[in-house]
């Protein structure tokens, strides 16, 4: 008889072991599949600027007298003349292509020169021309890293950026490199000027820190 209750006993604590999972199991369920919209809810919006920053060179800030450039990008716009409109590179020779225009030449200009060169230009095809010119990216302004840091090479010069800039931007001085003996090699027409540097001095705000211009080359011994 005492068997009899002990099996009993099992049998209705297996039961009530069964229903208790029945019960909670919808309720996890629930729990689980709203965690990934809870998440993703909660969760900031991406930045569409983030893309663009990873490119340096890529729709730079540029300064308003900047002047173009070859192997620049550039972005020409004419309101509401979708066949004019499109993306160029400027070529070696300074030069660019424009369908009903050929060839013109757009080295040295701002973009508001050649905007005013355009608008005149595609005034005989155009009825009041409306044009926009953006550079996209630059390729024209170069700086250069030699010696002792960590990715040594050319670097685009978009808009304004000192020596320290660069240095961060080629990942930072190797471990032997000498602080005080860096130097800033600018070519000047058929002249080479040697501009010194001190990294220490210049990292605490105690030093020069100068701003690098199109060619210049920081080496660092």
């Amino acid at each position: 008889m005492a068997k009899r209750h002990l099996r009993k006993a099992r049998g209705i604590g297996l039961l009530g072991a069964v229903a208790s999972l029945l019960v909670f199991t919808p309720a996890l369920y629930a729990q689980s599949a709203s965690a990934p919209a809870t998440k993703a809810a909660g969760s900031k919006p991406s930045d569409p600027s983030a893309a663009a920053q990873g490119d340096t060179n890529a729709n730079p800030k540029l300064p308003t007298d900047y002047r173009i450039g070859p192997e620049d990008e550039l972005t020409i716009s004419v309101w509401h003349e979708a066949e004019l409109s499109q993306g160029v590179v400027v070529r070696p020779d300074g030069l660019i292509s424009l369908p009903l225009l050929n060839d013109l030449k757009v080295l040295g200009l701002t973009t508001d020169e050649l905007q005013a060169l355009l608008t005149e230009k595609l005034k005989t095809v155009v009825n009041d021309p409306q044009v926009t010119v953006i550079v996209k990216a630059v390729h024209s302004r170069k700086v250069f890293v030699m010696g002792s840091v960590a990715k040594q090479g050319v670097y685009p010069l978009g808009g304004r950026k000192t020596v320290l800039e660069l240095l961060a931007e080629a990942g930072g001085l190797g471990a032997f490199a000498k602080t005080r003996s860096i130097y800033i090699l600018r070519k000047t027409g058929e002249k080479e000027t040697r501009i010194p540097f001190n990294y220490k001095k210049a990292l605490s705000g105690k030093g020069d820190n100068p701003e690098l211009l199109p060619g210049d080359m920081v080496v660092v011994p």
